[in-house]
């Protein structure tokens, strides 16, 4: 009689170990691919929960923040790294799956995790959030990717800079290739420039802080964050200043007052320029065209208030307008605000000595704060947005008096969202009674190098340490 073979004991079934700081940043990476949402509206209240249920201290919290901007930030280059390790066409893995892969890829190659533990915790990250069974394949593929770190990953998926220098940066600096070529035209130069570029654009931003005039004060903000050892000052604006190690701004009495916001000192800049141009004759009104969510429109109420001029603050959305009222709420000066569309004005022309419009625009100049708005924006957005930005210029020119000044603001660098528009502005008025002139900005920002040949003034965040914020100022003659 023949002995059957002896069944090895099947391991005892383990409940899946749950990890609160990898199950909440997978929950960020689902709303920002299921809902189009941004991770800088999500994250944080899913921090605050956490940390009101007990569960997070700051550090959890920092890891979380770091494994969600770091997995949308290098998406497409992990993509191109999780494509070489799986079996099937990347659009074939399920959304979800695909975030755990990516998270996990972000913890093996992008930070200091130890391979071992960045696998395993991946691994029962996929337990709790997908099941045992596409745990296994979450396994597998990681294990393929711990086979090389991020130098030797590059080496294989991106292709030669003399071959394909767009894709090669593209890859190797995680940025779409179209994004990488437009943001080297408006840069222009060599590749030491494009490539320093696009680092600045992977490195987390600072969080900058605005004192508004007359209301507070850079030293009153440099004692509520908690002196000259948690703080930095402005690089160029007299009212910003810099926490070095981020924290909770919101957190401060200033702040949470109303007497200071969080503002890039790219947009103060902007907002400093345009109330600082020379006018001729009155200087009493002043319009923010495109006010939300309100920062620069806090920032000019309260300029205007030490003037004694009156600052009209207009948004088309009536929530973010809501958001505008709340940010001039306090201001000591006259303002308003309206919900009402730039492109059909509820005011009279030429009823302003200053304006501003910060137009609606593909946020290419703001990648480090959105990362994922790199990989969800397409170039025939510009397309989109282009009418738009042309009619609100036009607008605002009409609503400036002779003598007055418009200043066209955008957070992009892309050339068909800055000086292509202005011109075309210029060139389109034909026979129109408006005429314009330009004013040079660069003195406007006193201090700040690398401006370019003016009149208009390109800020980047290599070079500046701001957003990519563009500046055009244009006078009315008649």
């Amino acid at each position: 009689m023949s002995q059957q073979p002896r069944r090895r004991p099947s391991k005892p079934y383990r409940r899946p170990q749950k990890d609160p700081v990898r199950i909440l940043a997978f929950e960020a990476l689902r709303a920002v691919d299921e809902r189009d949402a941004y991770a800088n509206l999500v994250l944080p209240p899913l921090l605050r929960k956490a940390r009101e249920g007990g569960d997070f201290d700051a550090r959890d919290a920092a890891l979380a923040t770091e494994l969600v901007y770091g997995s949308l930030r290098w998406q497409g280059t992990y993509d191109a790294i999780i494509a070489r390790c799986v079996d099937r066409p990347l659009r074939e893995v399920d959304p979800p799956v695909l975030d755990v892969l990516t998270l996990g890829a972000h913890q093996l190659l992008g930070t200091r995790i130890p391979p071992h533990a960045a696998v395993s915790a991946s691994v029962e990250l996929a337990r709790v959030v997908l099941g045992d069974g596409r745990a296994k394949f979450v396994n597998a593929v990681l294990r393929k990717i711990t086979a090389h770190d991020l130098d030797g990953w590059l080496e294989r998926v991106a292709p030669e800079y003399d071959e394909d220098p767009e894709d090669h940066l593209g890859i190797v600096h995680a940025h779409p290739r179209w994004i990488v070529s437009a943001l080297w035209d408006a840069l222009g130069g060599g590749r030491a420039g494009i490539e320093d570029l696009l680092e600045a654009d992977n490195e987390r931003p600072e969080v900058t802080l605005v004192a508004r005039p007359g209301r507070s004060t850079a030293e009153e903000l440099v004692a509520a964050a908690g002196g000259e050892e948690s703080t930095l000052p402005g690089r160029w604006s007299p009212f910003a200043v810099r926490l070095v190690e981020g924290g909770e701004p919101g957190a401060l009495d200033p702040v949470r007052e109303g007497r200071a916001g969080v503002q890039d000192e790219g947009s103060q800049l902007v907002a400093l320029a345009l109330a600082n141009a020379p006018v001729e004759g009155t200087d009493r009104a002043w319009l923010d065209g495109c006010a939300g969510p309100g920062g620069k429109a806090a920032l000019l109420a309260a300029l205007a208030a030490e003037r004694g001029a009156a600052l009209l603050a207009s948004e088309k959305q009536p929530h973010r307008a809501r958001l505008v009222a709340r940010a001039l709420d306090g201001n000591p000066g006259p303002y308003a605000v309206i919900a009402a569309d730039g492109t059909r004005p509820a005011w009279r022309p030429g009823s302003f000595d200053r304006v501003l419009v910060d137009v609606p625009c593909t946020g290419l100049g703001a990648l480090r704060r959105r990362p994922e708005a790199r990989w969800r924006r397409r170039p025939e957005d510009l397309d989109g947005f282009a009418p738009l930005q042309r009619e609100l210029l036009r607008q605002a020119l009409a609503a400036v008096r002779v003598g007055g000044v418009v200043g066209y603001a955008t957070c992009s660098p892309h050339p068909a969202e800055t000086r292509a528009v202005v011109d075309d502005v210029l060139k389109a008025r034909g026979g129109e009674p408006v005429q314009v002139e330009w004013v040079d900005a660069r003195p406007l920002m006193p201090g700040v190098p690398a401006l370019g040949d003016g009149p208009d003034v390109q800020l980047w965040p290599h070079l500046h340490g701001t957003d990519a914020m563009y500046l055009a100022l244009l006078r009315r003659t008649g």
